[in-house]
């Protein structure tokens, strides 16, 4: 094996638990970027009445609601600015997280 052919070896090697670690946020990461819901969403996305419950929801409708208020294309009041502090993949974390969670 080459010099060069060793250094590309060990640099795919080295990377791929990062690539992996960017595919697959921590769980415990998730939860907490969950739990900045809880203020008007519940605990664990169970919402008081009058409030939208995120527990259950199936995790493609929640995406596509945070991407709409993300760019703009859902009205809101205070959504609109809490999903652009979160990356498309943190979003389709918290709605998996959700989407787990009971009713």
């Amino acid at each position: 094996m080459t010099r060069s052919a060793r250094w590309l070896a060990l640099a795919a090697l080295t990377t791929l638990p990062l690539a992996a670690a960017a595919q697959a946020p921590d769980p415990l990461q998730v939860r907490s970027w969950a739990a900045s819901c809880a203020g008007c969403h519940g605990t664990n996305g169970v919402a008081q009445p009058g409030m939208e419950s995120l527990a259950g929801v199936p995790k493609e409708d929640t995406v596509k609601k945070m991407l709409d208020f993300k760019a703009g294309r859902k009205p809101a009041t205070l959504m609109h600015q809490l999903a652009k502090g979160y990356s498309d993949e943190q979003i389709e974390a918290i709605a998996a997280y959700f989407a787990a969670q009971k009713k």
